[in-house]
C-alpha cells in the first residue's frame, strides 16, 4: 500500500496524461479546465486504495478511478449551473467562464467519456463496473432532484435530508470503493462491505461539507462560503436549528429562507450563522459527522483484509472528519 498522497499523485499524473483538449476546443476545453482545477480527488483515491486493499495493483484501477472522477466533475458542472454558482475550487465555474450552453454540452460529453473508460476492462469486470456505475449515476440524479425540491419546501425532515445526501453524494463514494474491489476481484460480500463503508463515510463527508459551507475559511474552502444559505438549502444545520430554535428564531429563519426576504446575502448569511450557533445546530452537526464516521469505521472490523490495511482506511476516514477544505 502507498501513502494516500502517493495515490493522489499517481492518479493526477494519469489524469494529466489522459485528458487532452481536442477539436472542437469549445467542447473539450471546458472539460480539460474543470478536470485540471484540482480538488481533493477523494473518490479516485478511494478506488485505487480499494483495489490494493483487495490484492490488485492500484494501476489496474486507474481507468475506473478516472471514470469516477470524470463523472463527479460532470455532476459538479451541472450542479453549478442549477445553483448559479460563481466559483468552483476558487476559480470560475464552467458556465461562468464560457456560457450556459457550453456547460450543459461539455457536461454531457463528460458523462459519455466516463462510460468509455470501462471499455479498458474485460467482459466480467466491465459488466460489474457498468452496473454499479449506472445505478449510482441514476441515484445521484435523484439526489440532485431532491435537493432542488427541498429549496421550495419548509417541511423537509431530517430523514429526507439524509436520504438526499446519501443519493447525491454518498453513493458515489461507496461506488468508488466498490469499483476498486471489482477490479481486484474481491468477494461479493467484501465488495458490498467496502461499498457500505464508503457510503457511510460519504454521508459524514457531506455533513462536513455543509458545516464548512457555513463556517469554513473562504481562503481554504474553495467555494463561496454561505452558498447553501443563499440558495435556501435545507441542510442538516438548518433542520437542527429549526428543531431547537425559539419561536422567534424559528420564524426569522423560515422568513430568511423564503424566496423574497429583503436581506442582502451578507446579512442573511451572518444572521443565519448566528442562529445555527445559538440553537446548538453547529455542534449537533459536528456530532453527526463523528457518528457517521464511526459507523463507517465499525464496518471495517468485519472486512476480510489484514489489520494494517484496515488501519489505512481508519486513518483516511478520520482525516476526512477533521478536514477544513
Amino acid at each position: 500500500m502507498l501513502p494516500i498522497d502517493s495515490y493522489r499523485e499517481v492518479f493526477t499524473a494519469f489524469l494529466q496524461d489522459k485528458i487532452q483538449t481536442k477539436e472542437p476546443e469549445s467542447l473539450y476545453g471546458p472539460i480539460t479546465y474543470i478536470l485540471k482545477l484540482g480538488g481533493k480527488r477523494l473518490r479516485p483515491v478511494l478506488t485505487l486504495m480499494s483495489a490494493e486493499i483487495f490484492g490488485a495493483n492500484h494501476k489496474e484501477a486507474l481507468n475506473a478511478a478516472l471514470a469516477v472522477e470524470v463523472f463527479h466533475n460532470f455532476s459538479l458542472v451541472h450542479d453549478d449551473i442549477m445553483d448559479d454558482a460563481p466559483l468552483r475550487r476558487g476559480e470560475q465555474t464552467v458556465h461562468e467562464k464560457w456560457n450556459l450552453n457550453t456547460g450543459i454540452l461539455s457536461g454531457d460529453a463528460m458523462l459519455i467519456q466516463a462510460y468509455q473508460l470501462f471499455e479498458n476492462y474485460k467482459n466480467e469486470t466491465f459488466r460489474g463496473l457498468a452496473q454499479i456505475f449506472s445505478k449510482t449515476a441514476l441515484e445521484v440524479c435523484e439526489g440532485q432532484q431532491y435537493d432542488v425540491d427541498f429549496e421550495e419546501r419548509n417541511d423537509v425532515t431530517e430523514a429526507e435530508y439524509l436520504k438526499m445526501i446519501e443519493y447525491k453524494t454518498a453513493v458515489l463514494v461507496g461506488a468508488a470503493m466498490k469499483m476498486g474491489a471489482l477490479v481486484a476481484n474481491a468477494s461479493e460480500t467484501d465488495a458490498q462491505k467496502i461499498y457500505d463503508f464508503g457510503r457511510l463515510l460519504g454521508i459524514a463527508f457531506q455533513l462536513q461539507d455543509d458545516y464548512l459551507d457555513a463556517f469554513g475559511d473562504p481562503e481554504t474552502f474553495g467555494k463561496q462560503v454561505g452558498g447553501d444559505i443563499i440558495e435556501n438549502k435545507k441542510t442538516y444545520l438548518y433542520l437542527k436549528a429549526i428543531e431547537n430554535a425559539t419561536k422567534v428564531d424559528k420564524a426569522q429563519l423560515i422568513a430568511m429562507f423564503s424566496s423574497k426576504n429583503g436581506l442582502s446575502n451578507e446579512s442573511k448569511i451572518e444572521l443565519t450563522k448566528d442562529i445555527f450557533v445559538k440553537t446548538g445546530a453547529s455542534e449537533l452537526t459536528k456530532n453527526a459527522i463523528k457518528e457517521y464516521t464511526q459507523k463507517a469505521l465499525d464496518l471495517l472490523k468485519t472486512l476480510s483484509v489484514s489489520a494494517d490495511k484496515k488501519e489505512i482506511l481508519v486513518d483516511f476516514g478520520e482525516s476526512l472528519m477533521y478536514r477544513t477544505v
